[in-house]
Parts: structure tokens; C-alpha cells; sequence
């Protein structure tokens, strides 16, 4: 009897499915990260306020507040909105020092469109992307995906012929993604990126039922062309004192549950969240004065939970199913229930 309780906990060790050990960290998680604020900005257009005050985007001290507390909730590194100004420059260098000592990764998301949602002159979008490549291609804080990865936003404003001029003289130092909003949008642009980060800060699990499957199709045409996709989640949404329209409810975490749900069914290489500190759309995770540090923990939960098993896209091979026609995890499932029932139906009859 000894014998077979022992065989039967081998069993247990070598079939059981590795999500049942707890030891599935899923993708990494990249959040939107904001260097823009004054300490006057908080004047403007906010209904909400960080728990840590109305801070300047100088303050390296803030920086290394916002590092420790994003690595304790799972966050693993920040997408940095960014274009070439002296503020901006310096205010990146300084958060990149930050982030070096805390052996934090960073990216940077590229703000190609104007105040207006008018595109930049693509010739200046060349130039800061060579100025990018030349001052950040070898630094290792910038690795977390081999090469640096900068995201260009409003890629759809922009003509293919602009696009591949800017992106072709860096592609051999950097990563350059799209931010398409549709496989559509990514066909057109795929030759010239590196993959796509689709920014989707204010979809709505109630309303916008067919969520999963469009951030699906999306990652099935990036991955085609074999390219890296980042999938958006957020805890909400509301940019009315910015003219907005659309109000997404937080409902106490249950919003950032399903996006993140929705996002993951993807098979992402890498997970977005809108956003660590966008106080005018409201979509911030940081700890505030409204909501404390509730979505943190909700994200800590999340990103400690075991991603779900998923049935492979048609274009990835990485994880075939089982012949039969079921998921590969059903089966050996099975087969271990089997197992077990024919254990202790030995075990009892022992016993009698």
C-alpha cells in the first residue's frame, strides 16, 4: 500500500498540468507611462489625483516610488510616451537612471501625432527615431525584448512610403511597432514595422462584445507576418473633461479582470496597460486619492494568477494539440483521472 500511495504521488508530480503549481507568470506586463506632468498640469482637466501629490515629472524620487510599486503588483516595465524636446529628453534620461538602479525594463511609445491628433512632419519622426537609436540602442535597460522597442503612435495617419522611411534606417538597432487598430490596418504597414501595440483605452467588456475576438484577429495577422503583439488592457475609462464621450466603469476591479482575460486569450507577447498614470482619461493604476491602491492589488492578483490554458492560433505551432482533437491538456487530464481511479480502486481492494 505504501508503494502505491507513493506511485500514485509521482503521478500527481509529473501529469498534473504545470498552471495547477502556480508556476505560470504569463506575459510580461508593460505599462503606459507618462512624463509629462507639471506640477501645474494637475490644474487642468483632472478629476483625480495621485496618492504621492501633485508631482513634477522631474522628481526622480517620484520615479523610484512609481518603479517599486509597479515590480510589487507584477508590472514588469514601463512604455514611456515620449518625443524629442528638451524636457522630454531630460526627463527620459532621468528615468532611465531610475530604472538602471532598480533593474527595471523600459520602451517607449512614440507620440507621432500633435496636440490636434495631426500627424508630425514624417521627416522629424525619422529624425528622433536615428536620435533614439544613436543615444539608447545599447543600453541594456531598454532590452526587454533583445532590442529596444519603440511603439509609433498614429501609424494610421501616417503614408507607408513616410513610414518606411523613418523606420528602415533604425530597424537593425530597434524594434518599431505599429499602433494599427485593425488587421486591415496592420496589412498595410506590416513590411515596414516590427509588430503592433493597438492603444484600446476605452473598449467596454459589457457593451463591446466582440472584444476577444477582434484583439484575436489582430494578433493572428501580426504574428503571420511574424511580428510582436502587445495587447491592451485597462481598469476603465473616462475623458470627459477632455471632451470625451464614452464612460467605462471600473466596477471595482471587474473591468481590468476581463480586459486582462480578453488580452491574454490573444497569446500576446507582451500585455499593454492603460495605463500607469493617465490622469485625464482616467485609466490610471497608480495609487490616488479616489482609489487608493485598489487596482493595484487587483493587478497584483491577476498577473500571480496562472495564465489560462489556451488553444494555440493557426499560425503557431509552439503548442499543438492532441490528434484526437482535443486540447492537449484535456487529454493528459483525462488520462491522469484515469490513472488515479485505477490506483485507488487498487488501493481498496488491498485494504478489503
Amino acid at each position: 500500500m505504501i508503494r502505491l500511495c507513493a506511485l500514485l504521488a509521482l503521478l500527481i508530480s509529473v501529469l498534473l498540468p504545470p498552471q495547477a503549481a502556480g508556476t505560470n507568470a504569463g506575459p510580461p506586463v508593460l505599462a503606459y507611462y507618462y512624463i509629462w506632468y507639471d506640477e501645474t498640469s494637475w490644474n487642468r482637466a483632472k478629476t483625480d489625483y495621485p496618492s504621492l501629490g501633485r508631482y513634477s515629472s522631474d522628481d526622480a524620487d517620484v520615479m523610484r516610488q512609481h518603479i517599486r510599486a509597479a515590480k510589487n503588483a507584477g508590472i514588469t516595465g514601463f512604455i514611456v510616451s515620449w518625443k524629442s524636446t528638451p524636457t522630454l529628453d531630460r526627463r527620459l534620461a532621468t528615468l532611465i537612471d531610475v530604472a538602471r538602479a532598480q533593474a527595471f525594463k523600459l520602451s517607449v511609445i512614440y507620440q507621432a501625432l500633435d496636440f490636434d491628433r495631426n500627424p508630425l512632419p514624417a521627416d522629424r519622426v525619422a529624425a528622433d527615431l536615428l536620435r533614439f537609436e544613436e543615444r539608447h540602442a545599447a543600453d541594456p535597460v531598454f532590452a526587454a525584448f533583445g532590442k529596444p522597442l519603440v511603439i509609433w503612435s498614429g501609424t494610421w495617419k501616417f503614408a507607408l512610403d513616410d513610414i518606411a522611411g523613418a523606420t528602415g534606417p533604425v530597424r537593425d538597432r530597434l524594434l518599431v511597432l505599429g499602433s494599427e487598430k485593425s488587421p486591415a490596418g496592420y496589412e498595410r504597414i506590416a513590411s515596414t514595422v516590427d509588430g503592433n501595440a493597438y492603444y484600446w483605452s476605452s473598449v467596454d467588456p459589457r457593451r463591446d462584445k466582440h472584444a476577444a475576438a477582434k484583439l484575436a484577429a489582430m494578433s493572428t495577422v501580426v504574428h503571420r507576418h511574424k511580428g510582436l503583439w502587445i495587447a491592451p488592457f485597462a481598469p476603465g475609462f473616462d475623458a470627459r473633461v477632455i471632451d470625451g464621450k464614452r464612460v467605462v466603469d471600473r466596477q471595482d476591479g471587474e473591468t481590468l479582470r476581463r480586459q486582462y482575460a480578453d488580452a491574454i486569450s490573444s497569446s500576446p507577447d507582451a500585455l499593454g496597460l492603460i495605463s500607469w498614470n493617465e490622469f485625464s482619461e482616467n485609466s490610471h493604476v497608480e495609487p490616488s486619492v479616489t482609489y487608493g491602491d485598489r487596482y493595484l492589488d487587483v493587478l497584483r492578483a491577476i498577473t500571480r494568477t496562472p495564465a489560462p490554458t489556451l488553444n494555440p492560433l493557426a499560425e503557431d505551432s509552439s503548442n499543438e494539440a492532441d490528434p484526437s482533437g482535443f486540447p492537449t491538456g484535456l487529454v493528459v487530464t483525462g488520462g491522469l483521472v484515469l490513472l488515479l481511479a485505477i490506483l485507488l480502486a487498487l488501493v481498496i481492494r488491498r485494504r478489503v
